[in-house]
């Protein structure tokens, strides 16, 4: 799927938005890490971060619902978490400032996993090579995870949980979004054409092929016909 939209944003029309659904979307909290960490390990397993463990995973998002460039929500059902996104208005920046301020806390939960994993250190040295790979320069924001319990699928909660995040984004000044996923999954491909994403690059990581999508958040009507959400 390349090249650019025509006619109104391609034919993308506006998200039926639920309002029962909105209303079980909040801000990922500090408390919510350990319920995230294992939907994030239960859909995407087989991930550099994933291997490194659950323990990593929830070190890694408390970092990170503290990193200033970070923004997370949850769906929830009463007190169970069972879906969430996360994403950033510049990834890059992002990261680095959790090396530098929660880095102490982090990197111990990383080296227990490479006990357990050692191989996975040459993966991670391959991590820094991830934003030059990727394309898409231009664009720092970007929809890094999402993941919800095997139920919630074909009940439209992920269509409601990204909009939220892509409000967010454009609200921050964000004007494009970036998403990279594996060329071969077919369900995210069609998920992002319904959105009206353009891929802008392909590209090898971790052994696999991989591809980058751009959405123009300002010309997408499923992003602008919609309220904002409250912020984090």
């Amino acid at each position: 799927m390349s090249g650019g939209l025509t006619g109104a944003a391609g034919g993308i029309t506006p998200f039926p938005v639920d309002p029962e659904v909105i209303g079980r979307i909040r801000p990922m909290q500090y408390r919510d890490a350990e319920r995230v960490a294992e939907l994030h390990h239960a859909a995407m397993g087989n991930s550099l971060w994933a291997m490194l463990g659950q323990p990593f995973l929830a070190s890694l998002y408390r970092a990170l619902v503290d990193a200033p460039l970070f923004f997370g929500f949850v769906y929830s059902e009463g007190t169970d978490v069972k879906g969430f996104i996360a994403g950033s208005t510049d990834t890059s920046t992002m990261y680095r400032w959790v090396l530098r301020r929660r880095g102490m806390f982090v990197a111990p939960a990383a080296l227990r996993g490479l006990v357990t994993h050692p191989l996975l250190a040459l993966k991670l040295l391959e991590t820094a090579r991830y934003f030059g790979a990727s394309g898409a320069k231009d664009v720092p924001a970007e929809s890094l995870f999402c993941s919800f319990v095997p139920d919630l699928r074909g009940k439209r909660v992920s269509g409601h949980i990204n909009k939220v995040l892509f409000d967010e984004l454009y609200a921050r000044g964000s004007t494009h979004v970036k998403v990279t996923t594996e060329l071969d999954n077919e369900g995210a491909n069609r998920q992002l054409a319904s959105w009206g994403f353009v891929q802008r690059s392909t590209f090898r990581f971790y052994g696999k092929d991989m591809v980058t999508y751009v959405l123009d958040l300002a010309a997408c009507p499923r992003v602008q016909a919609l309220s904002r959400h409250p912020t984090v």
